[in-house]
């Protein structure tokens, strides 16, 4: 709506809108805005690098990286910050959903009217449910009345409002939503991207296995608005489980248009983008500013544009190489590109140690670690005209380099030779070591630290108009920043056969798991190494599965495929795993050369498992000071 207002004077001269209102919800170009203002919607969220520090930081996959402000530090827990209603990044969610919301009741009450057809209702509803899924995991209960009644479209500025039960908003509103979009969405999308049967089957599935966890609580952790945890329906966390078994392997065997990739690659590779395993994504254009919403040239990092990637990329730029073999004129050799190993560096967001060490400890058999980082960093000083005339660099002992070339590499593990480490930066500048004669830098896993690690290759830059140069590694990312994936099922219904669901035969958890486990295991290009592969583990990877599945190896391998999307705060959450996954990490120092491992500890207290309300919103509300302590979570001042 606000791209077709900003692109035509004729209609704002003739209809001055400047908002969705209830006369142009009336009609079916209204109801179709809308709809398309909800898909809209997702990319003020996902690709926002705000909104993935809100999910990602402070667990076991991301700390706050050496260049790292108030925004992460605070969401780090580590006493580098403290999170407050007007520091947590969760403002990202509140600020963003409730306006969808309205605008999918909008859509909801008047599409019959103007004879539109239950498929696009049901769109309206599964963002609806949608939203306040993603509300509910974050803050608690959230208020289902926006001002003209529960569930209804608001047309008024209402400062007043009144919290339901975390019961309230999945009985009344989430299960409902999506159980309606399950039975009139169709099972092919309607367009490219949008929502369809399995995507609401996935989306019911996880509701009902993050209600029957609430249900359950087996850590006592505390719940507000304050109230029992029982369910109003009468059903206990068991039958909640065994609902999303049976939905999500509904899905997984009547999957429509959608199926899992042949190997990790696919999955993430830029060139695949918007595959067949996708469900649901952040759409972005290279085609145009105007429709991508951002800047190709030059963001600033704001949202709808894409830049997520930039908090989890250190300053890579800033390693050496030498114009003679005396290793005395230094020259960049590898400079910031639009491309997907590289990107735009703000060094915001680092992975802990164990990261390497444990989450992704297999790295012979299992293709999952080279598929979601970028460890090795190659030459491309070619690309620069200023300094294109070298044909050769020297590097490491001194030997010589040339463009593609492996100017740095991050280790997989530790050599048998200790590496050997300068004092500061060092001849490569950021602290990287030598080992024997080998032409690359080099970092060991237990040397990573907050001001060099492995980049998050699968979320990374990608352009098809860099030619041979370069290209604008500055401006926004025009990939699709990805947010369900039929992948998903597959570990959501082995969660809930862990958690007691009675299972179908072929379908056990260990069965589930191995599937994905198995396509890892399959290699047809070792990215890192930037050479085609053809190797099959699949084996090895399922017969290395344990013949008996708990929860935590399934947080393991929820790591391990969806690494650094902006799941894990969720997961740890729902599962209440937060302190025992991430209450201690291991990583180095802030500044180049520091490759002294140390423990690092986070306090996280039982009401930081909800995130606290936005200042902002408290600020806006007319009420007492007494009403808005309590529409705050507990602990949070």
């Amino acid at each position: 709506m606000l791209l077709f207002l900003m692109g035509c004077s004729d209609v704002l001269d003739e209809t001055q809108r400047s908002s969705f209102t209830p006369e142009y919800f009336q009609t079916e170009s209204g109801v179709m805005g809308g709809l398309t203002a909800l898909y809209q919607h997702l990319r003020y969220m996902y690709g926002s690098g705000y909104f993935l520090n809100a999910y990602e930081t402070g667990t076991d996959e991301y700390t706050y990286g050496w260049s790292a402000d108030h925004n992460c530090k605070d969401m780090d827990l580590s006493g580098a910050g403290s999170l407050t209603p007007s520091s947590s990044r969760s403002d990202v969610t509140w600020n963003n959903t409730f306006g969808a919301i309205n605008t999918a009741s909008g859509i909801i009450e008047n599409a019959t009217a103007v004879g539109i057809d239950e498929a696009l209702i049901a769109e309206a509803k599964f963002f609806r449910a949608f939203d306040y899924f993603l509300l509910v995991q974050t803050f608690g209960g959230v208020p289902l009345d926006l001002g003209a009644g529960e569930l209804a479209f608001n047309t008024s500025t209402v400062r007043t409002s009144t919290r339901n039960t975390v019961p309230e908003v999945y009985t009344t509103c989430i299960f409902d939503d999506l159980t309606y979009a399950i039975e009139n969405l169709p099972e092919n999308s309607r367009e490219t991207g949008t929502a369809t049967k399995t995507l609401a089957r996935l989306y019911l599935a996880k509701a009902y296995l993050t209600y029957g966890w609430w249900l359950e609580n087996p850590n006592d952790i505390d719940t507000y608005p304050e109230c029992d945890r029982t369910d109003p329906d009468g059903h206990d966390a068991n039958w909640y489980f065994q609902q999303a078994y049976d939905v999500a392997t509904t899905a997984i065997d009547n999957p429509g248009p959608f199926s899992l990739q042949e190997t990790s690659y696919d999955v993430n590779v830029a060139t695949n983008d918007r595959h067949s395993e996708m469900l649901l994504y952040a759409d972005h254009t290279e085609g145009s500013e105007y429709y991508d919403g951002s800047s190709h040239t030059y963001n600033t990092g704001s949202s709808p544009g894409n830049f997520a990637a930039w908090f989890v990329t250190w300053n890579y730029t800033q390693i050496y190489s030498y114009a003679e073999s005396s290793l005395t004129t230094s020259v960049s050799s590898v400079q910031r590109e639009a491309a997907q190993d590289y990107g735009r560096p703000w060094s915001s967001m680092a992975p802990p140690i164990g990261v390497i060490e444990k989450t992704f400890a297999d790295k012979t058999y299992d293709s999952r670690y080279d598929a979601t980082f970028t460890t090795t960093f190659r030459a491309n000083w070619n690309k620069n005209s200023n300094i294109s005339s070298y044909s050769v660099l020297y590097n490491a002992n001194g030997l010589p380099v040339y463009p593609g070339d492996v100017i740095l590499r991050i280790l997989d593990e530790e050599p048998a030779t200790e590496i050997t480490y300068p004092s500061g930066g060092g001849k490569s500048n950021v602290g990287a070591g030598v080992l024997p004669d080998r032409a690359e830098w080099v970092i060991s896993p237990k040397g990573v630290s907050r001001y060099n690690w492995p980049l998050l290759w699968k979320i990374g830059t990608y352009r098809t108009d860099n030619g041979d140069g370069l290209g604008s590694p500055n401006g926004g990312i025009t990939r699709p920043f990805p947010i369900a994936k039929f992948s998903e099922l597959y570990l959501a219904a082995a969660e809930a056969a862990v958690k007691g669901a009675t299972t179908t035969a072929g379908k056990s958890a260990r069965e589930l798991v191995n599937v994905l486990r198995a396509r890892a295991g399959k290699w047809t290009y070792n990215h890192n190494e930037a050479t085609a592969a053809d190797l099959d583990y699949s084996t090895e990877m399922t017969d290395a599965t344990p013949a008996t599945i708990d929860i935590d190896y399934i947080l393991a391998e929820r790591s391990r495929e969806f690494f650094g999307e902006g799941y894990r705060w969720l997961d740890l959450v729902r599962t209440q795993k937060w302190n025992e996954y991430a209450d201690e990490f291991e990583t180095c120092g802030t500044t180049a050369g520091d490759h002294i491992r140390a423990t690092y500890t986070r306090t996280i207290e039982k009401y930081n498992y909800l995130r606290p309300i936005p200042s902002g919103q408290l600020d806006a509300l007319e009420m007492t000071d007494a009403e808005k302590e309590a529409y705050q979570n507990p602990g949070y001042e």
